[in-house]
């Protein structure tokens, strides 16, 4: 599959808007699922972040993330069963059922004993569900307006006359 440059450039666009609506609802989320689970505080801390830096370097590498999956869900999407934004969500859930199971080994990390409890965590389990659905609707619909399905034709000639009949040869002249 050959990847289009404009197609991934939008997609990848695309991608990292979603994964900056990700990262501002967090504050919410946490609230309404009761768990304190931060993407960017734990991307931050596995890329070896400390103290204030953590957060910035895991937002840093959540949104080159999305936009890496922006990028290529763009190129993949034309392939893909379904309609933009629900193709979108589609593809993010799928992507969190695919990385759910590394809960299992972040678990067992000691990153300072700072993060709650994921694997196992039903309401841990509905807020990356939660995240990764958002952030599809975001990729998908964003996506679909960036890349529409077909480019446009050129207008001929004939159709672009001014006279707004077509080429001048088939104009009639009436009377004196």
């Amino acid at each position: 599959m050959a990847f289009d440059g404009t197609r991934t450039l939008r997609g990848a666009l695309a991608g990292v808007t979603a994964a900056a609506v990700w990262a501002a609802q967090q504050p919410l989320d946490k609230r309404v699922f009761g768990v304190e689970y931060d993407d960017a505080e734990l991307l931050g801390r596995l890329a070896g972040a400390s103290g204030g830096a953590t957060r910035p370097v895991g937002l840093a590498i959540h949104l080159l993330n999305g936009a890496a999956f922006g990028a290529l869900y763009a190129n993949l999407a034309p392939s893909l069963p379904g309609r933009g934004a629900l193709r979108g969500v589609a593809a993010g859930l799928a992507e969190h059922l695919a990385t759910w199971p590394g809960m299992a080994v972040l678990d067992r990390l000691d990153l300072e004993g700072e993060l709650p409890q994921l694997w196992g965590s039903p309401r841990a389990f509905a807020q990356g569900a939660w995240r990764h659905a958002l952030f599809g609707l975001v990729l998908g619909e964003l996506e679909r307006r960036l890349n529409p399905p077909g480019e446009l034709e050129p207008v001929g000639a004939e159709a672009a006359a001014s006279n707004g009949h077509g080429s001048p040869e088939h104009l009639v002249v009436a009377g004196p």
